[in-house]
């Protein structure tokens, strides 16, 4: 079958990408499920930070490869041995194909799953298979398992994860990346306890679904941190109770706020400098949760002596050390709930496929917080 697609050739980082088109829109072909696979109709992709560092080479990957990790859609045909979804099942996608059966997945850590590190590192499905194929008959590499910003894609069933009727798809996309990775570093790493004082240090997809999960579980205050004022505003609106403008002084202002500092400071804009703040900011015996993805390069300069003598904690947290299938039925039912406005996240919905570089800009320039790109109109 064909489907159109945005295939990335060559990471750049020559602004705007409006002008140098690192994603071409292609006509493609893609092979129908094999056993153990399904073919889902993209009814929803969200464009992630992720994406961009692709685009622009910070997370290096196979090219070329049809990019997109971040969506949701409808199961259009499932291949021999399927038995998790079937045809017409509504379906949000997960990154971490886990196998549910490693020592990883059955001590509780799917995110941590080998054979999904694999595939995903590799650029395939867990099968072995890069079903994409250009004009030329040359194979495409699949991006995390996913390949969602085309109009259809093939998937492993361990990367679905079905969606109730009550929640939209194009806001079910969003559940995906940002809110399991935002909500789950609230709540899965950080632990986060009611009354609890919270920093969150960046303010896209991944650090307003940390604020969401901060108020939910009733920390207070809320500090949301960046170096947009406008996201700041937004943060109050689902959950902050303060805004503080990202640079040298923002961690002795946090300090102030609280009276010694927070006792969990989110990390989710995957910069050094955000990282300094976040554990500058956090007291004595807190927890630094880094859910942000910088470059591979970067690091960080700790003094060790007042890591050991303040007993502070640095914690990573890849998707929120989350539990799919456990945690995304929770997270639907809270939205449904009226008590997690994952809505509040998409600023931008129904960009088509064709505009996916102009809205690469917008992600960069920091103007927009999660856009909605829709491959089938």
């Amino acid at each position: 079958m064909t489907t159109k697609a945005a295939v990335l050739r060559h990471a750049t980082d020559s602004h705007p990408f409006a002008e140098s088109s690192p994603l071409r829109v292609e006509e493609v072909t893609l092979d129908g499920p094999g056993p153990g696979e399904v073919l889902v109709r993209i009814t929803a992709a969200g464009l992630c930070h992720s994406d961009l560092s692709v685009v622009n080479g910070d997370r290096p990957r196979p090219l070329p490869m049809v990019l997109g990790h971040e969506a949701a859609g409808v199961v259009e045909e499932v291949g021999a041995g399927v038995t998790e979804v079937a045809v017409g099942d509504r379906v949000v996608c997960s990154y971490v194909p886990s196998c549910g059966t490693c020592a990883e997945c059955a001590g509780g850590h799917p995110v941590r799953c080998a054979d999904a590190q694999a595939a995903n590192r590799e650029a395939r499905l867990v099968s072995g298979r890069r079903p994409f194929r250009d004009a030329t008959g040359a194979e495409l590499h699949h991006h995390l398992g996913v390949s969602a910003f085309s109009e259809l894609t093939v998937l492993s069933p361990r990367s679905l994860v079905p969606v109730p009727d009550e929640v939209p798809l194009d806001v079910a996309a969003v559940f995906g990346c940002a809110v399991l990775t935002g909500a789950g570093a609230v709540l899965n790493t950080a632990q986060v306890r009611p009354g609890e004082p919270v920093a969150v240090i960046g303010l896209g997809g991944v650090g307003i679904s940390a604020v969401m999960a901060a108020a939910l579980a009733g920390a207070h205050p809320v500090i949301a941190v960046d170096t947009v004022e406008s996201k700041l505003a937004s943060a109050k609106e689902v959950g902050a109770t303060h805004g503080v403008l990202a640079g040298q002084s923002a961690a002795d202002e946090i300090r102030d706020l609280t009276g010694g500092g927070v006792a969990a400071a989110i990390e989710a804009a995957g910069h050094p400098a955000a990282l300094a703040t976040a554990y500058a900011a956090t007291k004595v015996g807190g927890r630094v949760v880094v859910a942000g993805l910088p470059h591979p390069k970067h690091t960080i300069d700790v003094p060790i002596a007042a890591l050991v003598g303040e007993e502070k904690a640095i914690l990573g947290s890849y998707m929120g050390s989350s539990v799919p299938r456990r945690d995304l039925p929770r997270l639907f039912d809270l939205y449904a709930a009226g008590l997690l406005r994952a809505d509040a996240l998409v600023t931008a919905n129904h960009v088509p496929l064709d505009d996916i570089n102009t809205a690469l800009d917008r992600l960069h320039d920091g103007t927009e917080v999660r856009q909605i790109i829709t491959p089938n109109g």
